[in-house]
């Protein structure tokens, strides 16, 4: 839920920041941001998911001392790597990026090191087993990014807005850049203050821990590295699809077919920023299920019980598309209205946005499943076949990219078709892994042809009902906000209605899930599920 809340928030404060900074500021942003994304995952971005692991190994084995020591050193381990990362990421951003987006780069280069600190603790807790210190962590987190990039953002801009636009815009992007680097030192002296709150818990059980095999500190740097350096390659290769994306394209529309440069950071930043922002929200469920899940099931694999295993598996792999498979029909049915209630730059740049979105669609749903048996095999202990797996996928979609964007007219939809083919092989891959690590038998009528054929039939409704009040409403912010909101609460109704018609889930998975408890009171309430006798107490 946290995850989700973080992904609105997000996408809530990117309006109003491309309008402080406009199109060209998201422009400079964007190509920073991805170099900061990438330097992140190299120095510390895969620590949360390793120290989950070997953490919760240890736990598991009731080591409360080694898991301590694990702890400790991993935090030595971001403090040399995370600090020489954020140093060549300030001294070093103008090898990388052009003057300007070099500027917004040099200003998130201090996160990297704080974000990895911030990680460590992260994955800490995540390993006992609760993600309410996390969650709550995220959304301070999200809330003071949203304030200080919006407040940075507009003082830069008006600071420097006597100088040519694309300057002001320039800063205005490194406005928004302090954000992220605001919210993340906030979320780090959170979660300290949590640890500190904890600490004589932890010490108590430490001390009654009578483990007599102590990990020497040399042991812990193998472990870690053994445990980081395969999550941190299969992460890398798995987000690196997007810098590569941006590069060829970048690359290839100015050599090629000679679009001027500031048109070109001007369309991958609508792609990036509009597009590709809003078909993360329903992936935030799948990631946050995945950082949940990692430590339950390396703690049952640990024990050899797979049938446990296989049982988590199923649980997750079944909610995530109950929610996916309808979420990508329906930002792909309503792309426009929703980039209009959300963006509005104007009608060519809502116009390109939905589109983008809309062919991005399909990616979603093969996002949600990857993300989760990736992290899946990273529990299990195969934590190179994601590696591979993403190695073969990012030369199929490269290829696929240079090929439309050299020989066809399709420009930034290049990209769009290339993430599809990327996720798609991603999903395949990463689930035959899963299936010979685990002996899992994947089921598919309720997991995902039933949840398919209720979010195609909530398409069609939805369609047409916006279609309609299209054509009855006023063309302008109000009659869209109106249209959407009736569109959307239509769809979910015609979802769950065919959905438990159908029996797709039962109440007990209804209730596991988020909010699920709604869900079933709501079903209850329209006859949909037969509501439940309570017992009295005498």
């Amino acid at each position: 839920m946290a995850g989700i809340l973080c992904r609105i928030l997000g996408l809530l404060y990117r309006s109003p920041l491309t309008h402080i900074i406009g199109e060209t500021g998201n422009g400079y942003y964007t190509p920073a941001y991805r170099y900061y994304q990438m330097i992140l995952l190299i120095s510390s971005y895969s620590i949360p998911a390793a120290i989950s692991k070997v953490v919760s190994q240890r736990l598991a084995l009731r080591q409360y001392k080694n898991a301590q020591r694990i702890f400790y050193v991993a935090i030595l381990y971001v403090i040399v790597v995370g600090g020489t990362a954020s140093l060549f990421a300030f001294f070093g951003a103008n090898l990388l990026l052009p003057q300007r987006p070099a500027m917004v780069l040099r200003m998130l280069a201090p996160t990297i090191f704080f974000s990895g600190l911030l990680g460590v603790l992260r994955g800490y807790f995540q390993a006992n087993r609760t993600m309410v210190q996390t969650s709550v962590s995220q959304v301070l987190e999200q809330l003071v990014n949203v304030v200080v990039s919006l407040g940075a953002a507009w003082l830069l801009m008006r600071a420097f807005a006597g100088t040519d636009e694309l300057t002001a815009s320039a800063w205005g992007a490194v406005g928004s850049a302090a954000g992220t680097g605001a919210g993340v030192l906030v979320a780090l002296i959170f979660m300290i203050l949590v640890y500190q709150l904890n600490r004589k818990t932890i010490q108590g059980r430490v001390a009654r821990d009578r483990t007599q095999k102590l990990l020497k500190n040399g042991e812990i740097v193998k472990i870690i590295l053994f445990m980081v350096t395969p999550v941190l390659l299969s992460t890398f290769a798995y987000n690196a699809s997007s810098l590569i994306n941006q590069t060829l394209y970048l690359e290839i529309m100015q050599s090629v077919h000679g679009l001027a440069q500031e048109e070109a950071l001007r369309i991958n930043g609508i792609y990036d920023t509009e597009a590709v922002g809003l078909s993360n929200i329903p992936i935030a469920i799948a990631s946050a299920m995945a950082s949940a899940i990692l430590p339950s099931i390396a703690a049952s694999f640990e024990t050899k019980n797979i049938k446990e295993v296989n049982r988590k598996i199923h649980t997750a792999i079944k909610t995530i598309m109950f929610i996916a498979i309808p979420a990508a029909m329906g930002m792909s049915v309503l792309s426009r209205p929703i980039v209009r209630l959300l963006y509005n730059t104007g009608a060519q740049s809502v116009a390109l946005a939905g589109w983008l979105l809309a062919a991005l669609g399909p990616s979603i749903v093969f996002y949600c499943l990857s993300t989760l048996s990736n992290s899946i095999l990273q529990a299990v202990g195969k934590v190179s076949r994601p590696v591979t797996n993403a190695v073969i996928s990012l030369v199929a979609q490269s290829a696929v990219a240079v090929v439309l964007l050299r020989f066809t007219n399709l420009g930034i939809y290049s990209l769009a078709i290339s993430v599809d083919v990327y996720s798609f092989l991603m999903c395949v891959l990463n689930s035959l892994s899963v299936r010979r690590a685990t002996k899992y038998r994947q089921e598919y009528l309720n997991t995902f042809l039933l949840p398919l054929w209720a979010a195609v039939l909530m398409g069609i409704v939805v369609a047409a009902i916006n279609g309609g009040l299209s054509m009855l409403l006023p063309a302008n912010a109000a009659g869209n906000a109106i249209n959407l909101a009736v569109s959307v609460i239509s769809g979910l109704l015609v979802y769950l209605t065919v959905s438990l018609k159908f029996k797709v889930m039962s109440r007990e998975e209804l209730l596991a899930m988020p909010g699920g408890g709604k869900i079933v009171s709501l079903a209850e309430k329209i006859g949909l599920l037969k509501a439940q006798k309570r017992k009295l107490r005498p």
